[in-house]
């Protein structure tokens, strides 16, 4: 009979499995057959006994010999050998049976040894040869190459190419004492993301990242570590940056883009180092604008950008960017019971970003307008029954507030609680929560004298008008 074959470099490497076909007619379920079941039809020598052939036809079939049994009994699984054959068959068009009977042929038979079976073969049944070794090489050496990938793919793929340079890894540090020599020593508290802003080393990321750090390292995408030294940060818009003294020809800064014009849907691509796995990159939408979340310092920020790019810790600091390769945002915060990402995450906007990273290069610092008095959060002032407006709690004796007359929260000679005045409107805007009164401060500047409506001694009908100076925050 003549025998059908698969292409093979080398003959003398093929495995001859046609001996069990007419096992696969008695069984209906391959994988059912117990081990044991195979192995007995291997050592008896006649599988076609088993099966009800002919004598002739039996004898006519070769045997296993006694130098065979010891490859039989090693019996060692190879799964990778399986996954490569089978593949190999459906993709010769072999059919299923066919690829599961190889696989019972590789269970029953040690990985490399397949002397003991490569001289059985029946009459009635076709012989398929098929070169192993050479399929498996050939599954292991696949590789995919640029042809392979989709045009959006390869625009991925560019697109992390030419940012993951610009992006590193903040590792912040604290001081604790060793127990046993009594020294003090840096060790790391935590990490984050960051990128690089500019050629002179400037490293932009969040606030949170370094708020409670010692010191710091930035960590470049080709491994090298570097001190990093704090210019300036703003806790109300969670920004700080530090700055390395790396070698010009290795900081590679990002491209900046605007926030500006931004639409609900349009690709979004967050790259940063997420449980510290250092160049990472996932993908997703913007979808949501004008967000709006709340500062490590308690103050709002605005027009925050919301997408559905996986962010997680380590992530804050990170880069967004626009499918243009362009800095729309930075990553700074997720909603997420569990801490983890869940579909819903935050950056703060590039056009907020370039000016607060700005003026802290230039001044170290940044300086707001402030009317320099302390307030009751609206959810705490609720309790007092003051459902819109901010309740003063505290005026500074000196301040520019104290001057105008504006009175704080104290109590009577009685011990009874008198509440202060209640800011509802800032030059003719509505104020109904401290969020408010922070977004109308945000358009002031420090010494610009604004008008203040407050309501007096918590009666609607007593509403008061004040004209008081703004100071700065620093």
């Amino acid at each position: 009979m003549e025998r059908e074959t698969l292409p093979s470099g080398n003959p003398s490497n093929a495995f001859n499995v046609g001996f069990l076909l007419p096992v696969v007619r008695e069984q209906w379920q391959l994988r059912a057959l117990p081990r044991r079941f195979l192995m007995s039809r291997l050592r008896c020598g006649s599988v076609a006994g088993r099966t009800g052939t002919s004598a002739a036809a039996a004898g006519a079939t070769a045997t296993a010999t006694a130098d065979t049994v010891p490859g039989i009994r090693k019996l060692r699984a190879s799964q990778k050998h399986l996954r490569a054959l089978s593949s190999t068959c459906l993709s010769r068009g072999l059919g299923r049976t066919f690829a599961s009977l190889l696989g019972a042929a590789l269970w029953c038979v040690a990985p490399g040894d397949h002397s003991a079976v490569s001289a059985l073969s029946l009459p009635s049944a076709p012989n398929y040869v098929l070169p192993v070794t050479e399929a498996v090489a050939a599954t292991q050496s696949a590789t995919y190459t640029e042809s392979d990938l989709s045009p959006e793919e390869k625009a991925t793929v560019a697109l992390f190419e030419r940012n993951r340079d610009s992006v590193v890894l903040v590792t912040t540090l604290i001081e604790r004492r060793d127990f046993s020599s009594l020294n003090i020593m840096e060790v790391p508290s935590g990490n984050g993301s960051g990128f690089i802003w500019d050629k002179d080393g400037h490293v932009v990321t969040n606030f949170h990242v370094v708020r409670q750090a010692e010191a710091a390292r930035v960590t470049m995408a080709d491994g090298k570590t570097y001190p990093a030294r704090l210019v300036g940060y703003d806790a109300d818009k969670d920004v700080a940056v530090l700055k390395i003294d790396a070698p010009t020809e290795t900081l590679r800064p990002v491209t900046l883009g605007s926030s500006a014009g931004l639409h609900v849907g349009q690709r979004a691509y967050a790259i940063g180092n997420p449980f510290g796995l250092n160049e990472t990159m996932t993908q997703g939408i913007i979808s949501g604008l004008g967000r709006e979340i709340r500062s490590p310092t308690g103050r709002p920020i605005t027009n925050v950008l919301q997408t559905d790019s996986a962010i997680n810790p380590g992530n804050s600091g990170g880069p967004l960017l626009d499918s243009q390769g362009r800095v729309i945002g930075m990553t700074t915060a997720i909603y997420s019971p569990s801490g983890a990402s869940a579909g819903v995450g935050f950056a703060i906007p590039i056009d907020t970003l370039k000016t607060v990273v700005d003026t802290l290069i230039k001044y170290g610092k940044v300086t707001r307008p402030m009317i320099g008095i302390s307030y009751l959060e609206s959810s705490q002032a609720q309790i007092l029954g003051i459902n819109e407006g901010v309740l003063v709690l505290d005026v500074p004796q000196g301040s520019e507030a104290a001057k105008a007359g504006l009175q704080g929260t104290r109590r009577s000679t009685f011990g009874q609680l008198e509440l202060g005045d209640i800011i509802v409107g800032l030059d003719g805007e509505r104020i109904r929560n401290e969020a408010d009164l922070f977004r109308v401060l945000e358009e002031k500047k420090p010494g610009q004298v604004v008008t203040l409506e407050v309501i007096r001694g918590n009666d609607p009908r007593n509403l008061v008008k004040l004209q008081v100076k703004l100071s700065s925050s620093q």
